[in-house]
C-alpha cells in the first residue's frame, strides 16, 4: 500500500464530505470528545496521559480527551485506514519513519501559529533538527515530543554467569566495540533458554531498528538525498554480513522464530529506548546497566527514534486538538513527559531535568547515553512512501536471513526493486 497516495486521496475525499464547521472549536455548551490514537498500552504512560487531559479539562471543562491503543506492529497502517475510511481520530501519534507521508499528503493541521499563541509556550524552544521531518513550507505539522536515543540495556548477572567481560568493565578499557559486544553476547546465547543481543521490535521484520546497529558500519539504506539505493555498498554488505554471522553462526542473537524476552532476564542485552526502562522487572529484579552503542568500524554513532504528535485535518474538532497538543507539549507537561520520552526542548535536554524525570537512571547514563545520542545521533530512515519501501525491503531480507545466505545479491535484488520508489 502506497500510504502517502492513501492519505493524500484520504485528506481530498473528507475535504468534500466533512463540513467547514468541523475546523472550528465547537461551542462552550456543547461537549467536545477528543480522541488520540497512541501506540503503547503501558500502564505508565497512559496513567500520565490521562493525568494532562485532566489538566486541560479543568480549563476547558466541555472537552474530553480520550487514548486508543492501537497495536505497535499495524499502527500506521491501523490509522491511515482509519483516515481513509472517514474514522479518522482528532490527534494521533506518528512515527518518525512515517512523518514525511504525514507532512507531505495535507493530512495534518499546521500546529505553528497555536503553538506560539499558546502563553508560555516558548515554541522557539523546541530544537530545529528535531522538527526538521515534521516541518514543511516554515511550519510545524507535528510535534516531537519523544526524540530519544537507542542505548544498551544489559544483564550483568546473566554476563558475570557466564564468564564474559560486562559491557562496563569493556567500556573502562576503552574495549566496548561490536565484536568484543557480540563475543559477550555469544556466551551467554549459547547458555540453553537464554539470548544473547535483541534488537527489540525487530523480528525479522522491521528493519530498520537494525540501524541501531549498521551506523557503526556507516551504512545507510539510500543516499542522503534519498534518490539512490546504497544497501550494495560495502558498508551495508558487511554490516549485514556481522549481523547475519551473529544470529547464525555465533548464537549471539536470537535466529528466526526464537523469542527471547529481555525484561524477563533471560537475554544479556537489548538495543532500544530509554522509555523502556518501565518495563524493567520489580518482583524479580536483576542487575542491569544502561550503557551507550557499541564502537563500529566506522567510529562511535547514536541513533535516534523520534514519535510526533500531530492534529488531523479530517478531525471534527482540529482547532481544539491542536490547543490540547500545545497543552500536552507545553514547557510543564514536556518536564513530565520527559520521564519516558525525552523532549526536544533545550531547557529540558540537561542532566538536572532529566535525572528528576528518569530516577532509574544514574547521572552517568544520563550524560553518557540520553544527552549525547540526542546530540550526535542520527534519526531512523524515513522515506516518503516508506510503508512501500519497508515492505519491498522487508520481503527482500528473507532471503538474507538463511543460513545460507548470498548476502551481496540478496542486496543487489533488494536495491532494484526499491531504487524507482526512492525516485518517485
Amino acid at each position: 500500500m502506497n500510504y502517502h497516495r492513501t492519505l493524500k486521496s484520504a485528506v481530498a475525499a473528507l475535504a468534500v464530505a466533512v463540513p467547514l464547521c468541523w475546523s472550528g472549536i465547537a461551542n462552550a455548551q456543547d461537549a467536545v470528545n477528543l480522541r488520540m490514537t497512541i501506540w503503547s498500552a503501558n500502564e505508565a504512560h497512559l496513567k500520565l496521559f490521562n493525568e494532562i487531559a485532566a489538566g486541560f479539562k479543568k480549563d476547558h471543562p466541555n472537552v474530553t480527551v480520550t487514548y486508543e491503543s492501537l497495536p505497535f506492529e499495524t499502527y500506521t497502517t491501523a490509522l491511515t485506514t482509519q483516515i481513509a475510511g472517514g474514522n479518522a481520530p482528532d490527534m494521533a501519534w506518528i512515527f518518525e519513519t512515517a512523518a514525511y507521508d504525514f507532512v507531505n499528503s495535507g493530512a495534518l493541521y499546521p500546529l505553528t501559529d497555536t503553538l506560539k499563541a499558546t502563553k508560555g509556550y516558548n515554541a522557539e524552544e523546541l530544537s530545529a533538527t528535531a522538527a526538521e521531518r515534521w516541518t514543511k513550507d516554515g511550519k510545524l505539522f507535528a510535534y516531537p515530543f519523544s526524540t530519544s536515543p537507542f542505548a544498551m540495556f544489559v544483564n550483568n548477572d546473566l554476563i558475570k554467569a557466564s564468564g564474559a567481560k560486562t559491557p562496563a568493565e569493556m567500556i573502562a578499557a576503552n574495549q566496548w566495540t561490536w565484536d568484543n559486544a557480540i563475543a559477550t553476547a555469544s556466551a551467554v546465547g549459547k547458555v540453553p533458554g537464554k539470548g544473547g543481543l535483541i534488537v527489540r521490535d525487530f523480528n525479522y521484520q522491521t528493519w530498520q531498528n537494525l540501524a541501531s546497529i549498521w551506523n557503526g558500519w556507516g551504512a545507510s539504506p539510500w543516499s542522503a538525498d534519498g534518490k539512490t539505493c546504497t544497501m550494495t555498498e560495502k558498508p551495508m554488505v558487511d554490516a549485514l554480513t556481522f549481523i547475519h554471522q551473529a544470529a547464525f553462526k555465533n548464537k549471539a542473537m536470537p535466529g528466526p522464530g526464537e523469542s527471547v524476552d529481555f525484561f524477563a532476564g533471560n537475554a544479556a542485552m537489548t538495543i532500544t529506548q530509554i522509555s523502556r526502562a518501565s518495563l524493567l522487572p520489580k518482583d524479580k529484579p536483576f542487575a542491569w546497566d544502561l550503557v551507550p552503542l557499541p564502537k563500529g568500524p566506522a567510529g562511535n554513532y547514536a541513533l535516534i527514534g523520534q514519535a510526533g504528535v500531530g492534529v488531523m485535518q479530517a478531525g471534527k474538532n482540529a482547532k481544539t486538538a491542536a490547543e490540547f497538543v500545545a497543552y500536552m507539549t507545553n514547557p510543564e507537561n514536556s518536564a513530565k513527559l520527559s520521564q519516558f520520552f525525552p523532549s526536544a526542548r533545550k531547557s529540558l535536554l540537561n542532566a538536572e531535568v532529566l535525572k528528576k524525570t528518569n530516577p532509574l537512571l544514574s547521572q552517568e547514563q544520563i550524560d553518557k547515553v540520553v544527552i549525547s545520542g540526542i546530540a550526535t545521533g542520527k534519526v531512523i530512515p524515513g522515506h516518503t512512501g516508506f510503508a512501500q519501501i519497508q515492505q519491498a525491503v522487508r520481503s527482500g531480507l528473507d532471503a538474507v536471513w538463511r543460513r545460507d545466505a548470498n548476502i551481496p545479491a540478496a542486496l543487489q535484488q533488494i536495491c532494484g526493486q526499491i531504487g524507482p520508489l526512492l525516485k518517485r
